[in-house]
């Protein structure tokens, strides 16, 4: 396991940022037609044109992280039109031509999702050109992302293994090839997004801890697992059940280095962190739009929220992060949020 820093309260994202409009079409990301887990939203060029445009979105997105002053960058996944498909679309044994539907995150809501009809294998890079490119543009730390296996098999139709658990160890053995490459790249953490672990504590107790432990063998960078609530959608209800308590019991017997977990939106008690005290908790302290859209919270807000999950939790152990990726937002309403971040660290550490 890698050795954490011991700096409180350092500063990242989980992921992905909002795109800018001359980039990929705005739309809401239950968008008939174009679920998240389906087709996605549209590009606004095509082939080399896509290729630089992208190039340029990435550049974008680490100045607007710099800027902001946040110390480990990700690339926004400005290449993603779904952080699930992104990946898997790359993955042999997945269909994405026609499309199933099915009920996702325990009945939350009816998606379009892709085919698992073939043995899941990983034949060729996905991510490692991404991750070079981020590299290339930055001096900061960075961090790579990766769809968990739990939420792989609830984003997609089995109709070939027939079985969960086989199947997740199926996707966990490719996305472990996959992060293997990237490790290599020496990026300092690789994430998994498991945002279903929150709707399915009985299975993350059954086989999930396993499938994603599976995922992080042999690598050299910390490894972070991603837990919320999902991308807050209009229209469609965001229940916050009480799974913490279990999922963080079971998340402390992993091998991942790092928990970044939905605080903010769900308004849970971070009391909560007492259950996993050997990790590096990614505090989330900004919410994506759960709350609102549009209201950004203050400094003095998130220093609130870091110092009273310091009262249950080492500081050097936790760091200051929204609960989710920021696509949902616009471009302005992110970048002060994470300045509004930064700046509630920078508080917070000022008065430990």
């Amino acid at each position: 396991m890698p050795e954490e820093e011991t700096a409180p309260f350092k500063t990242t994202v989980v992921g992905s940022l909002p795109k800018p409009a001359w980039l990929q079409e705005k739309l809401p990301l239950n968008a008939e037609g174009k679920q998240v887990h389906g087709k996605g939203a549209s590009w606004m060029f095509e082939g080399e044109l896509l290729h630089r445009a992208q190039d340029d979105a990435v550049r974008v997105a680490i100045h607007d992280q710099i800027s902001a002053g946040i110390d480990i960058v990700s690339d926004g996944e400005q290449r993603r039109t779904s952080y699930v498909t992104y990946v898997t679309s790359r993955l042999e044994g997945f269909d994405y031509s026609v499309l199933a539907k099915k009920w996702t995150r325990n009945k939350r809501r009816l998606a379009e999702v892709g085919r698992c009809v073939g043995e899941v294998r990983r034949s060729e890079p996905i991510l490692v050109a991404d991750l070079q490119f981020l590299v290339s543009q930055s001096n900061h730390p960075v961090k790579v992302t990766l769809p968990g296996p739990m939420t792989v098999v609830d984003s997609t139709a089995d109709e070939f293994y027939e079985d969960e658990r086989t199947f997740a160890f199926a996707v966990a053995d490719a996305l472990n090839e996959e992060a293997k490459a990237l490790d290599a790249l020496g990026p300092a953490v690789i994430q998994f997004d498991e945002p279903v672990f929150s709707r399915y504590p009985d299975k993350v107790a059954e086989w999930g801890i396993d499938a994603l432990d599976a995922c992080v063998r042999d690598l050299n960078a910390s490894t972070c697992v991603h837990v919320c609530y999902s991308y807050p959608m209009p229209g469609v209800p965001r229940p916050i059940v009480d799974s913490y308590p279990t999922i963080l019991a079971e998340l402390e017997r992993s091998r991942v280095d790092q928990l970044a977990l939905e605080f903010e939106a769900s308004g849970l008690d971070p009391k909560l962190l007492e259950l996993c005290p050997s990790k590096t908790v990614l505090y989330g302290c900004i919410d994506n739009g759960a709350l609102s859209f549009d209201d950004v919270e203050s400094a003095e807000h998130v220093a609130g929220r870091l110092l009273g999950a310091a009262a249950h939790h080492p500081p050097e152990k936790i760091q200051a992060a929204p609960d989710c990726g920021l696509v949902p937002l616009e471009i302005d309403v992110s970048r002060r949020k994470l300045a509004a971040m930064v700046d509630g660290a920078r508080l917070a550490r000022s008065r430990l």
